[in-house]
């Protein structure tokens, strides 16, 4: 079974407000006029993400999970009631995640909504993306409350391509304390926490409940190689999960991505990642894992 646990939908670009949430993709553009910076307009290429073509899309996986967000911060939401509308449509193929902002104060009514209300299986943050520190006070009653309804936590990176994205709200060394906390919470580091793909493996071989995906990582092959034998040789590999972050790429590019990850290392010493463990990425029981099967 391949799942994909790492893909978003949006009715339009006004929906990410000042966020980038993926790089640029490599076709099918679509050039809009965003504000992302102050009050100035600026023109940033963003991809459609309308259900329709993220179904099209999902006929290549057995399951795809659906994310939503929220940020007051960066005055971005991609509606919860919409993410679950579309994956409510498609039970048997599609799983939604929440968008939470436990900076709100109505995060953890939402959070029960988005469970009871929606039927909407996990949640996603981004402490980088919503301005808090990941052990605020207001989080931890998030993770609680996560923990207590078993919905799995997508953490979401830094916005490389969004000014306002605080870097130390990102390092992923900051939720060692969450998940001491909190050992039922299971959580997913985006993005293996890019830049900071050392301090994720960490956390992965730390905490039974931690995983990561490989979104947005595989477009960037170098590091992409360096973060699988980093986390292969960390006998971490089985953690990994894979993500294709769609609409930024494709579940077809980012599995043929995967399997020549080690031509990188043709007529070298340097080492490669067991073509198996590869395979174990592309098809993890990611729903067991996640207590979603």
């Amino acid at each position: 079974m391949i799942v994909d646990c790492h893909t978003h939908i949006w009715q339009s670009p006004e929906q990410l407000g000042r966020l980038d949430l993926g790089d640029l993709p490599r076709s099918g553009q679509k050039r809009v006029s965003r504000f992302v910076a102050g009050s100035k307009p600026s023109w940033r290429t963003v991809p459609a993400a309308d259900p329709d073509h993220h179904w099209a899309q999902s006929s290549l996986v057995d399951k795809s999970i659906v994310l939503g967000f929220k940020s007051k911060y960066l005055h971005a939401e991609i509606p919860n009631s919409y993410v679950a509308e579309y994956v409510n449509r498609f039970p048997q193929k599609l799983i939604g995640f929440a968008g939470i902002d436990p900076t709100e104060g109505s995060a953890l009514d939402e959070l029960r909504a988005a469970r009871a209300h929606l039927q909407l299986r996990g949640i996603t943050l981004s402490p980088a993306n919503q301005d808090f520190h990941p052990c605020d006070s207001r989080a931890m009653r998030v993770y609680a409350e996560a923990e207590r309804l078993n919905m799995p936590i997508l953490l979401h990176p830094v916005g490389q391509f969004t000014e306002q994205s605080k870097l130390e709200f990102a390092r992923p060394y900051l939720f060692d304390e969450v998940l001491r906390t909190f050992p039922g919470l299971r959580i997913i580091i985006a993005q293996l926490g890019q830049p900071w793909l050392e301090e994720t493996i960490c956390l992965l071989g730390k905490h039974a409940n931690a995983y990561a995906d490989v979104s947005g990582l595989l477009s960037r092959r170098w590091q992409a190689y360096n973060a699988l034998v980093a986390a292969h040789e960390s006998q971490v590999i089985d953690k990994l999960l894979f993500g294709s972050d769609f609409p930024y790429t494709s579940v077809t590019d980012c599995i043929e991505a995967l399997y020549s990850i080690n031509q990188l290392a043709q007529g070298t010493n340097l080492p490669v990642v067991p073509r198996e463990a590869l395979r174990g990425i592309i098809e993890r029981d990611a729903l067991g894992l996640l207590g979603l099967a």
